[in-house]
């Protein structure tokens, strides 16, 4: 297979004040599985971009084969799934059908609307139409956060198949799944390794590990030697006046000998110094921006006893039934997975709880007083100030702004126009508006879409550690396992 190099290549947004990339250089062999990850806000799309020549940079970017990215506009939706991907793919009608079985489409999708499709059935169509092109090289761009459970399996199991592409994912188990190399965009360099993704992030974390307590130390030798750097500068100062003391009652002092002799302990002093500045530059050069999430908290108010239940609710959707008949309670500290496949209403039923909707049948009980704190997934309603939200919302901002600077949330991004965030960073400003808000219940809407894994430790480790009472939906099987006390399948 051939090769995809990168030399050199830097890159910054007009916009921005600091590069994306700066004179970075790797080579991947087309026929490796590489999954592309790191922190939000990277560069993991804009890479891709670039490798598409979409972005004008500094450097070079040489390959022999033709790009394709995932996901990309489709012209018309009112095409046909199986006409759609014989178009854009130029292959046989068979080949279609073969490739669209392979990913799980049932037959009766081939031939709907791509637009009455659900987003999960449009991802495998949009997959199964650019891997059937001749010579295309796959870049594929978090596939997964409109993928059940069973769907991310089968999509794992379908990419094993294929030659090569390069991956962007936060789903740990899935990249383990589908990939054999590992691309990461770090702080300050990339890295690229040879192994599966789940050994290559035990490796990442214990190297943050090594590098946070080396970088400690190299912290506390920098404040000595800085201190003695500040002490010499005062004896340089002190004997630089030496230099002009005048005479004294008792007669007058040889300026000669007094100069000479405070030139000498200046010029110490100046050595001295520049031995503590070049020790200094060195020990900074050694600290390396390695990956660090502090610990999230959570204000847990107590959910008093048989302060929620549902009991025999059924939920339908205009002209279509989605749940029938069901029941649950949950009591204080309870996480509870409402498990399901895409179409199941999972998402129907979080707004009927949260009291968005009444389009159901039974008793959502919820006790006068009770407070949920909703994390739906849309975020298409973020836009305009942050701040000017925060406050329509009633948040603490002191509180809010920890907390997304603890998400690796950029100062910059506070002033900026919500219209322009990535998903991930969207995502992060309704977890932190959860999390600053005391609720009885957390009821969380897949959470962990477009969120990189540091975020999703952080999520889980929270709580875990807090026990908040929860209702949640996930597809995040490390993340579920984790996190969840009991499971309702619907």
């Amino acid at each position: 297979m051939s090769l995809i190099e990168i030399k050199n290549l830097t890159f910054g947004y007009d916009n921005g004040t600091d590069n994306i990339f700066d004179d970075v250089s790797f080579t991947l062999d087309t026929s490796w599985h590489t999954g592309l990850a790191g922190r939000n806000g990277r560069g993991k799309t804009t890479l891709m971009n670039l490798m598409l020549g979409r972005y004008e940079y500094r450097g070079r970017i040489s390959a022999d084969v033709n790009f394709q990215y995932f996901p990309f506009e489709v012209e018309d939706e009112n095409s046909l799934a199986i006409d759609l991907v014989t178009d854009i793919s130029h292959c046989e009608d068979w080949q279609a059908r073969r490739e669209l079985g392979l990913l799980g489409v049932s037959e009766d999708s081939f031939y709907l609307p791509f637009a009455l499709l659900s987003k999960g059935q449009q991802t495998k169509v949009m997959l199964a139409a650019l891997f059937l092109k001749e010579n295309g090289f796959l870049l594929i761009d978090e596939p997964t956060n409109h993928l059940d459970t069973a769907g991310r399996q089968q999509l794992a199991k379908y990419l094993q198949t294929k030659s090569g592409y390069i991956i962007v994912s936060h789903d740990r188990v899935f990249l383990d799944g589908c990939t054999d190399h590992t691309l990461y965009i770090g702080r300050s360099d990339i890295m690229l390794q040879k192994c599966s993704f789940l050994q290559f992030w035990e490796n990442m974390q214990k190297q943050d590990k090594y590098e946070q307590d080396r970088n400690k130390t190299l912290k506390k030798d920098i404040k000595r030697l800085e201190a003695s750097f500040k002490q010499s500068e005062s004896w340089s100062a002190k004997a630089e006046k030496g230099k002009y003391k005048t005479a004294d009652t008792q007669g007058m002092l040889d300026r000669g000998f007094m100069g000479h002799k405070a030139e000498k302990m200046m010029q110490s002093a100046k050595n001295i110094q520049a031995r503590q500045q070049k020790a200094i530059e060195e020990k900074q050069s050694l600290l390396k921006n390695s990956e660090f999430s502090e610990d999230l908290k959570l204000a847990v108010l107590p959910l008093p006893p048989k302060g929620f239940y549902c009991e025999n609710v059924v939920v339908s959707y205009p002209g279509k039934p989605l749940i029938d008949n069901l029941s649950f309670s949950i009591k204080q500290g309870d996480r509870l997975l409402i498990k399901g496949g895409n179409g199941t209403g999972k998402t129907s039923l979080f707004n009927c709880i949260a009291g968005l909707r009444n389009n159901y049948s039974g008793i959502i009980y919820r006790q006068n007083g009770i407070v949920i704190s909703y994390l739906t997934q849309d975020t298409s309603f973020l836009k305009g100030s942050i701040w000017e939200y925060v406050d329509k919302n009633g948040l603490d901002r002191a509180l809010f702004g920890a907390i997304m600077r603890k998400l690796d949330f950029s100062r910059s991004l506070f002033e900026t126009d919500m219209s322009t965030y990535s998903q991930g960073q969207k995502k992060k400003v309704l977890v932190a508006a959860s999390l600053s808000s005391k609720a009885h219940i957390y009821l969380w809407d897949e959470p962990l879409n477009y969120l990189d894994l540091y975020c999703r430790n952080q999520l889980e480790n929270l709580l875990v550690s807090c026990k908040p009472t929860m209702i949640f939906s996930e597809h995040d099987q490390a993340f579920c396992t984790a996190v969840t006390t009991k499971i309702i399948e619907i």
